[in-house]
């Protein structure tokens, strides 16, 4: 044997003992399904000899898989990974294991040759979960004294805009409000998705009834699961009779937030309780009734997301019955005068501040921002600045660094700016008059340049300004341009 070749069999030999004593299974399958690879870890995991399962498909070891439910026959069909997916599965020892996969697709060059995945045991996280489930839930009932009917903090009314798109969706609320249909809201992070999905809540028969809401991407599946459906005292070391967001919710809205973020396993009890309307508690045979409407919001389009395989196209089916999408701020760009005035209000009111208006350069990048935080960050931008203001007026300097290097300024920026309009007239811009008709000053004029620069070509000057040729026309009128 040559020595590359005596060294290269000894590399073999040491990954091979690496693989086998790390914490976590690893499985490998070539192109056909065939196991290639399968460490000592995931023997441990599933009960069995390793020797059972190296040269075999998958289904053939597994009988209770199927080609839809095998994240590594899945990942075969599609050459796209997936990332910590939760499972829980009986294995061939009759013990319950809980596992966190994730599955990637391997290539040779652009073929896709197989695929691995890596399972970490969670068996343990779950029991610890389900410890922190009965501590939780122990203030459950606190929340029955204090029931959150009747006090969401938001109506339909409060969502600001002058935009087209928006105000169609806040009618289509009005109208789904009325229903007990699921409701599905979409859009960007910082859309006010939960000030929509509050505002229907408000305008509900349920209006009087709790009002619950839950980020599943704030809790691992098994904790997750116990909030959402509760649990019975013996079902696991410790745990007590609680109940579960859904039955808390009964007779209200319950509002699932980052659906995205829901194991698909989880998915699939949701879609079941949704058809039902009936819950079973952790580690329990009955079915309890349940009146909730349930409502959901995602922070990506739900045909991505189904596409991506995160979230099941049967739940999705589900619950676009009333599918509202909010547009991102850089699409609504006619809201940020609105969205100004409103944020500079409340934290007047909030720090004890007299700010009347904004200097044209600072609302100039306020306007120009591509905020891919939305309106949660344009909100902020103006706390900071607010925050440091003394005078009655907010000056560039007062907002946000990143602002101020214009970081947020969008790459086709129209030549014409507020800042032209502070060197044509800088005494008459800066003349201190209240911020409301300031931005409405610097808004027709943005308009009639806009009209000038597109040769009185409606269509052109929308384009110029991001807006939708209608809105352009409504606010031509408006202002008598």
């Amino acid at each position: 044997m040559g020595i590359v070749a005596e060294q290269r069999s000894h590399c073999d030999l040491w990954l091979a003992e690496i693989l086998n004593v790390v914490d976590v299974g690893i499985h490998a399958v070539d192109i056909q399904g065939v196991t290639i690879y399968y460490n000592q870890s995931a023997a441990k995991l599933d009960g069995v000899n390793p020797h059972e399962v190296i040269g075999r498909h998958v289904l053939d070891v597994f009988p209770s898989l199927s080609e839809e439910t095998s994240s590594l026959l899945r990942v075969l069909r599609s050459g796209e990974k997936i990332s910590h997916r939760q499972q829980t599965y009986t294995n061939f020892r009759g013990q319950e294991v809980h596992t966190s996969n994730t599955t990637i697709p391997v290539y040779s060059g652009a073929k896709l040759i197989g695929a691995l995945e890596v399972a970490t045991d969670m068996t343990e996280v779950k029991h610890l979960a389900e410890k922190v489930v009965n501590l939780q839930a122990a203030t459950m009932p606190q929340q029955k004294k204090h029931p959150a009917g009747g006090t969401v903090d938001y109506t339909l009314s409060h969502l600001i805009t002058n935009s087209a798109s928006v105000k169609a969706v806040i009618m289509l609320a009005h109208k789904v409000a009325h229903t007990s249909s699921p409701v599905l809201v979409y859009g960007e992070t910082g859309t006010e998705k939960e000030l929509l999905v509050q505002g229907i809540h408000s305008a509900s028969p349920r209006a009087q009834q709790p009002f619950i809401a839950q980020n599943c991407a704030a809790l691992p599946e098994p904790l997750l699961e116990g909030i959402l459906f509760g649990t019975v005292k013996g079902s696991f070391t410790g745990a007590e009779n609680r109940p579960g967001l859904f039955e808390l919710a009964h007779g209200g809205t319950l509002f699932l937030d980052e659906l995205n973020s829901m194991p698909l396993d989880l998915q699939a009890k949701l879609l079941r309780v949704l058809e039902d309307h009936k819950v079973r508690r952790l580690g329990d045979n009955k079915l309890i009734p349940v009146d909730v409407r349930i409502m959901v919001a995602m922070n990506i389009d739900p045909e991505e997301a189904v596409q991506k395989g995160i979230l099941r196209p049967d739940l999705y089916y589900r619950i676009r019955v009333a599918a509202l999408h909010l547009p991102p701020l850089r699409e609504r760009r006619e809201d940020i005068p609105l969205l100004v005035n409103h944020f500079v209000q409340v934290f007047n009111h909030r720090f004890a501040k007299h700010v009347r208006e904004i200097a044209p350069d600072a609302l100039n990048f306020l306007l120009h921002a591509e905020w891919p935080g939305n309106v949660r960050e344009l909100k902020h931008a103006l706390e900071a600045a607010m925050i440091v203001v003394e005078g009655d007026r907010i000056e560039c300097d007062h907002l946000p660094i990143y602002l101020q290097n214009g970081r947020g300024k969008t790459s086709d920026s129209p030549s014409w700016t507020v800042s032209t309009l502070a060197e044509a007239n800088s005494e008459e811009v800066f003349m201190p008059i209240n911020l409301k008709q300031k931005l409405a000053e610097v808004e027709r004029e943005w308009l009639h340049q806009a009209l000038q620069k597109a040769d009185g070509n409606i269509a052109l000057a929308a384009e110029y300004l991001g807006l939708p040729r209608q809105t352009l026309q409504s606010k031509l009128k408006k202002y008598g341009v």
